[in-house]
């Protein structure tokens, strides 16, 4: 499948460095922000915004990791019956919370997520940060800090790759093949 770079590790870097400083900006301070990211991308990504933050904060954040897959709704479709691994080191309860991901797609997931999330408590506030907004929402949910918009067809897929996960940092846009278009022409030559 064809890949092409959107984002390289240095893309990737100083866009959470920005993002870092919009939270920092809208929250007027982090004295009690908490930042959940979701598995399996958004945990490390939150916890180099937390390190980011810290930098210029001089105070440490709260990172968890919000495990929401028994909340979404394809649970049945895709057979996935994990137990969840959820770690929230803080209290939630009236602290403004931002949510981290990788890729905002359809926005059922964030829903899902924030389901999860109000099952373990009452947030001040939820806010979404994501890396990459790639558009085709079939929710009402809206990111309040955003990497990257990537517009993207639905057939093309977005990666992103990370040194913790994946090794290394970058963000493509996958496209497949068209195996059955590819085949069905060939043999339309072939025939001639």
């Amino acid at each position: 499948m064809p890949e092409k770079i959107v984002m390289t590790a240095e893309d990737i870097r100083r866009t959470l460095a920005r993002i870092a400083h919009e939270i920092i900006e809208r929250n007027q301070g982090t004295s009690e922000l908490i930042l959940v990211g979701l598995r399996t991308r958004g945990v490390p990504l939150a916890k180099r915004l937390a390190d980011i933050i810290e930098t210029y904060e001089k105070s440490k954040l709260n990172v968890g990791a919000l495990d929401f897959s028994l909340y979404r709704d394809d649970l049945n479709a895709n057979g996935s019956k994990n137990v969840p691994r959820t770690d929230i080191p803080s209290d939630i309860n009236g602290k403004p919370v931002v949510l981290v991901d990788d890729v905002l797609h359809t926005g059922r997931s964030i829903r899902a997520a924030m389901d999860a999330l109000i099952d373990l408590g009452r947030p001040r506030s939820i806010h979404l940060a994501v890396l990459i907004d790639r558009g085709h929402r079939e929710m009402p949910i809206r990111a309040d800090y955003v990497g990257k918009n990537i517009p993207s067809a639905r057939h093309e897929d977005i990666q992103v790759r990370l040194v913790e996960t994946d090794g290394r940092d970058e963000v493509v846009i996958v496209s497949p093949l068209n195996n059955h278009i590819v085949a069905s022409q060939a043999e339309k030559t072939e025939s001639r």
